[in-house]
């Protein structure tokens, strides 16, 4: 376990640094365009192919993983080999068609997709989906890449490869705002297609030799008949997005943008909790799933779930704590000015809400995806997408685009006891929750140094008001992290340890 606390050390660090880029670009992004129909029509055309083909490519992926593994743990690294090379010629088929129905079917897909569109920002909206929907292309082969990797034990060159796509993105951004705002789709295009470069000369690396296939084996149709519940299991988010946008088109100009940057923030706060974490542990369940060593597999998936909570748990109270002052630090300056603050707050706090239930789904999926039960999730995923759509509905009027984000939280709230409950009737071998006890004392760490961090916060905006404020928020995000570990290592936190002994051998 300190292996991975170790590994997970390197890749938040990389993670940071790449989600920082990432966050220099959207603050670009917010200076130069603001809340306006322009960053409207770019996300919308980035969400259109994700939520149509890329969840579908997202799942083979996902589904590759425990199967790839179980050719490698009983059958060898020839049959593991065969098997790639199928996944990676129906990835390519169906990313091409992808790329063709995009070009052809823009206008139609603007209408069904973002209906509230009209005038000039439906067409920008149309022209963009042209572009957009060539990275599918791209983005379907890095994650089989990816997962590739991960399986070989490879995990920071693909974080590290997101810090190059981040700067040809911002370049993009600034090249669109002297010229013309048609090129920003461009920077999506250039920037996955590197990045899948970059990876596929890595995994040669690692023995990776690509041969076309021209018919499918018996292990290249049992992915095929796993990623279907897999994308349906694991892109309930995506869809959640989607209803969300899908809606928001029809409210104020700005509402699409304030929830992409609302979730864009909550996304960063995943990234380096729940997301390296499940990098790092999907592997392990994998293989322990294949090889049916259910004791193994427990102690990996209860690892994975204190991580996770004592990640998330601060991090989503601090979130509800702070959500105007991170907003206006990060995005306030050139054209997004007070009134876009306002409408991206709302939207980032009842995002907020649900980042520790998300994060908790993810490691229950993950569980059941490495036991190769694909179906389960399914039902539950079908659930909270009624759920969602149908409090969508009912909040949209009284609470406009934060009404859309709070009906996804809730969502993901009722989702996680489905999930925990219909995982301990399944699998009553398997211990998801180590111990309640612990669970509780991160509960009550996460209160108290948040809690306390407020009062360095109060303090510092009415004695030293000239400090900017994104410094203001920087300090008492370190004074709440370093009083969060004192507490936890009071409370005996076992994972505490792990970190104390990690630094003092690096040291």
């Amino acid at each position: 376990m300190q292996t991975v606390v170790r590994t997970a050390f390197f890749m938040a660090v990389f993670t940071l640094i790449a989600k920082l880029f990432g966050f220099v670009r959207e603050m670009f992004m917010a200076y130069y365009f603001g809340t306006s129909f322009i960053t409207d029509a770019y996300v919308m055309s980035t969400n259109v192919p994700n939520i149509i083909f890329g969840g579908i490519f997202g799942a083979l992926a996902t589904a590759y993983m425990p199967l790839f593994s179980k050719k490698m743990e009983k059958e060898g690294e020839e049959s593991a080999s065969r098997f790639t090379n199928e996944v990676i010629t129906i990835l390519l088929i169906a990313s091409t068609i992808s790329a063709l129905v995009g070009i052809i079917f823009s206008d139609q897909l603007t209408a069904v997709f973002a209906r509230g569109f009209t005038g000039e920002t439906a067409e920008l909206c149309s022209f963009f989906i042209k572009v957009t929907f060539f990275y599918v292309f791209f983005t379907s082969t890095a994650s089989l890449l990816e997962a590739f990797l991960q399986y070989k034990k490879v995990f920071l060159p693909q974080t590290a490869t997101t810090i190059l796509q981040n700067i040809v993105m911002i370049g993009t951004i600034i090249v669109s705002a002297v010229y013309d705002h048609h090129f920003l789709a461009f920077g999506l295009l250039i920037g996955y297609g590197i990045r899948m470069l970059i990876l596929l000369l890595i995994a040669r690396k690692k023995n990776l030799r690509y041969r076309p296939t021209r018919r499918l084996g018996s292990a290249g149709k049992e992915i095929v008949a796993l990623t279907l519940p897999v994308f349906i299991g694991s892109c309930v988010a995506q869809i959640n997005q989607f209803v969300d946008k899908t809606l928001a088109t029809g409210l104020a100009e700005g509402s699409v943008t304030a929830l992409n940057y609302g979730y864009l923030l909550v996304n960063l706060v995943s990234a380096l909790s729940t997301t390296v974490i499940l990098t790092l542990i999907y592997p392990r369940l994998s293989k322990s799933g294949a090889l049916e060593d259910y004791e193994q597999f427990s102690t990996d998936i209860g690892k994975g779930f204190n991580l996770t909570a004592i990640m998330a748990i601060p991090c989503t109270l601090g979130i509800l704590l702070y959500s105007e002052q991170i907003v206006q630090a990060v995005y306030e300056r050139g054209a997004f000015d007070a009134a876009s603050t306002s409408l991206t707050s709302g939207a980032f706090f009842f995002y907020g809400v649900g980042l520790f239930f998300t994060a908790i789904n993810l490691v229950m999926i993950r569980g059941f995806y490495a036991l190769r039960d694909m179906k389960t999730p399914v039902f539950i995923a079908i659930l909270g997408v009624a759920i969602n759509i149908s409090l969508n509905l009912l909040l949209v009027d009284t609470m406009a685009h934060e009404g859309l984000a709070l009906a996804t939280s809730t969502s993901a709230f009722v989702r996680t006891f489905v999930y925990y409950f219909v995982f301990r009737k399944k699998y009553p071998y398997i211990q998801l929750i180590p111990s309640k006890k612990n669970l509780t004392l991160v509960c009550v760490a996460s209160v108290v140094s948040v809690g306390l961090s407020y009062v360095l916060y109060a303090a510092m905006t009415r004695f030293w008001a000239d400090y900017s404020l994104l410094i203001v928020i920087v300090c008492v995000i370190i004074f709440a992290c370093l009083a969060y570990l004192v507490l936890l290592k009071i409370f005996k936190i076992e994972e505490v340890s792990l970190i104390r002994e990690l630094i003092r051998r690096r040291r």
